[in-house]
C-alpha cells in the first residue's frame, strides 16, 4: 500500500486487456442508503479449511469471513484504492524503515483496546516456525524473519519489530522493498487480542476480531453455515449497512444458483457453468460480469519423479500446449474468461501479455506431442501411468472443465489422463498441504493485495506458504528479490515480469485463464457491488 496514492487495479488499459465489459444489469451503484439496514443478508461460501486465525487463513472460504470480522492498518475499496482503517499514518524515508501510528480508542469486539502491541505480537506469532502458520511467508521481508521461521527454531520475535508506545510501532525490513506497503491490508497482517494466544486452536473456532462484523453466538456450524452480526465497536469506513451476513456452505454450486433464483439466497459470488449461458436473462438487472484480480492454473508438483529434470520440463510444456484453452472457455464458460498470457492478472499495474516464452501457453497439439516424445526418449513415461488432476467437485465448473482438459491431454499426447475427484475444497487442500498428490491439482489465485508480486512470491518463492508444488529456483528467487529492492513499484514490476520468463520455462503450474466474476443476487436486496478482487462488498448490501 502506498500512503495516499491509489492502486490502478482496475485501470482502463487493464480492462481493455481483459476484453470483458465490467457490466451490470443494475444501476451501477449501491442503493444501501435507501434500503433496509436491519435485515440479515445471506450469501454462499465454502467451509474454511482451518480455524479463523489471520496468519493461518490462505483460502477463499476462510478469507471471506476473516475480512469481515477483522480489519488491519488499511483496507481496499472496490477499485483497489487504499483506505485507512486503523492506521493514522505510515511513514518511511527509505522504503526499509517504517514508523506506523495507529488510531487511538479502537477496540476489539470484546471491548479490549487495539494497540501497537497487538500488531507486533500477531505478526511475530504468524512468522514463528513453532506456530506453523500457513501465511508465515508474508512476513519474510521483516528483519529477523529468517531466524524465527527456520525449521526447528524456538525464537518467537523478529528483530525488525519494535513497540514504541500504545499507538506506535516500527518496522525494519531486511532490505528496501518496493511494494511492502501494498501488503498491509492482507489478512496475515491483522492484529490479534491477547486472548488469542492462550489457546489459538480454540480461538480460531470462536475468534474475537475488530472488523465491521463479529461471529454470532454459536455462529459457525461447520459445513452448514457461518453467521456474522454487526460489530458495534467498529468505527471504520466499512460500517455494516445490514443486520448481518450469514454464509451458507453449499456442496453444489448449482444448488446455490437455484437458491438465488428462488430468492432463498441473497448473493451468489460466482455463477456455475450451468447458468453461464442464461444468467443475464435469468436475473435481468441483478447480475454483474467484470474482470478481477484472479487466475486459474494447474499445479504439477516438483516432487513427482516423472516431472523432474529435463524430461520433466518438456512434459510440463507438452501438457500446457496440449490444452485447447479457448475451446474450454467457449464450450464450458460461454466465453466469460480470457486465455492466460502470464502468471498474474491483467487488472494489475505492470501486467504484460508479451513476456518472452509465453508461446508455451498457446495450444499446439503437434508440438506438444513432439515434446512428449522427446521427454520419453530421456525418461520413459510408465505405460500404465495415468496423469491425474485432483480437484474438489463442489466448486463452480471444476468437474466439467477438468474432465474436458484431461480428455484433451489424453487425446493430444496419447496417454491416459483423468479427473481425480474429491468431495470438498477442504479435502483437496489437505491433500495439497500434505504433499500427498500423485498427479496434478486444480489451482488458482485470488489477489490478497493489488501487486504483481502477490501472484509470484507467495506461490513460487522457495518455501512460500502457498507454493503447493514445492517449486524452488535460485534464479527466480533472486529476480524476485531484485524486484522488491527496486526504488519504485514501476521499476519493481519490470523485474517481476523478468522473473516470469523463468517460470515460463519451468512451468511449476500451467496457467489456464484469467478470471472474471459473474455474480447474481436475489429480488430481496439492492444492487450488489463487487470489488477489485471479485468479492462482493457484503457490508454495503441492504435489503429492499
Amino acid at each position: 500500500m502506498r500512503f495516499s496514492r491509489t492502486s490502478k487495479a482496475l485501470g482502463v488499459a487493464a480492462v481493455v486487456a481483459m476484453a470483458l465489459t465490467a457490466c451490470s444489469g443494475g444501476t451501477g451503484g449501491n442503493n444501501a442508503t435507501t434500503g433496509d439496514t436491519t435485515k440479515v443478508i445471506t450469501a454462499n461460501n465454502t467451509e474454511p479449511q482451518n480455524g479463523l486465525l489471520p496468519a493461518n487463513t490462505n483460502e477463499v472460504g476462510g478469507g471471506k469471513v476473516m475480512d469481515l470480522i477483522f480489519t488491519g492498518l488499511v483496507s481496499y475499496d472496490a477499485k483497489g484504492k487504499i483506505v485507512n482503517e486503523l492506521a493514522d499514518s505510515i511513514e518511511t524515508k527509505d522504503s526499509q524503515n517504517y514508523t506506523i501510528k495507529i488510531k487511538s480508542g479502537e477496540t476489539f469486539s470484546d471491548g479490549t483496546p487495539v494497540t501497537a502491541k497487538n500488531f507486533v505480537d500477531a505478526w511475530n506469532f504468524g512468522a514463528a516456525a513453532v506456530n506453523k502458520q500457513l501465511n508465515s511467508y508474508f512476513f519474510e521481508s521483516i528483519k529477523g524473519y529468517d531466524a524465527v521461521s527456520a525449521e526447528g527454531s524456538t525464537l518467537t520475535t523478529m528483530e525488525g519489530l519494535k513497540v514504541v508506545d500504545d499507538n506506535t510501532f516500527t518496522v525494519e525490513l531486511a532490505q528496501p522493498e518496493s511494494d511492502f506497503q501494498l501488503r498491509l491490508g492482507y489478512t496475515a497482517f491483522y492484529p490479534l487480542p491477547e486472548s488469542a494466544y492462550k489457546d489459538p486452536a480454540a480461538f480460531g473456532q470462536n475468534p474475537v476480531g475488530n472488523g465491521p462484523y463479529k461471529l454470532a453466538a454459536d455462529g459457525w456450524k461447520h459445513d452448514v453455515s457461518i453467521a456474522l452480526v454487526p460489530n458495534d465497536k467498529y468505527n471504520g469506513p466499512r460500517k455494516a449497512k445490514n443486520g448481518g451476513v450469514t454464509f451458507t456452505i453449499f456442496s453444489s454450486p448449482d444448488a446455490a444458483y437455484t437458491s438465488v433464483q428462488s430468492d432463498t439466497l441473497d448473493v451468489l459470488d460466482q455463477v456455475p457453468p450451468s447458468g453461464l449461458q442464461n444468467f443475464k436473462t435469468d436475473f435481468k438487472d441483478r447480475f454483474v460480469n467484470q474482470p478481477y484480480a484472479g487466475n486459474a492454473t494447474m499445479t504439477i508438483p516438483s516432487y513427482l519423479p516423472e516431472f523432474q529434470g529435463e524430461a520433466g520440463m518438456m512434459r510440463r510444456q507438452a501438457i500446457s500446449m496440449a490444452i485447447d484453452r479457448q475451446q474450454i472457455i467457449d464450450k464450458i464458460f460461454y466465453g466469460n474468461k480470457k486465455i492466460a498470457k502470464d502468471f498474474t492478472s491483467p487488472v494489475l499495474d505492470g501486467y504484460s501479455d508479451s513476456i518472452p516464452g509465453n508461446d508455451v501457453l498457446t495450444f499446439n497439439a503437434a508440438k506438444a506431442k513432439d515434446l512428449w516424445t522427446k521427454a520419453n526418449a530421456i525418461s520413459p513415461w510408465p505405460a500404465d501411468k495415468v496423469f491425474t488432476i485432483t480437484s474438489n467437485i463442489d466448486g463452480a465448473g471444476n468437474k466439467e472443465y477438468i474432465t474436458a482438459m484431461a480428455n484433451q491431454i489424453a487425446t493430444n499426447l496419447g496417454i491416459k489422463a483423468e479427473l481425480n475427484p474429491v468431495s470438498s475444497f477442504k479435502e483437496m487442500r489437505a491433500l495439497v498441504n500434505k504433499k500427498a498428490l500423485t498427479g496434478a491439482s486444480r489451482a488458482g489465485w485470488q489477489a490478497d493485495y493489488p501487486s504483481l508480486y502477490n501472484f509470484l512470491g507467495p506461490l513460487y518463492g522457495t518455501g512460500a506458504g502457498s507454493n503447493d508444488g514445492n517449486y524452488s529456483s535460485a534464479a527466480f528467487d533472486s529476480k524476485l528479490s531484485e524486484g522488491l529492492a527496486a526504488t519504485s513499484v514501476e521499476a519493481g514490476n519490470k523485474l517481476f515480469n523478468q522473473s516470469q520468463e523463468i517460470l515460463l520455462k519451468d512451468l511449476p503450474v500451467v496457467p489456464l485463464w484469467y478470471q472474471a466474476v459473474q455474480g447474481v443476487w436475489s429480488n430481496n436486496v439492492n444492487t450488489v457491488e463487487f470489488g477489485w478482487n471479485g468479492v462482493p462488498l457484503y457490508y454495503d448490501i441492504t435489503a429492499k
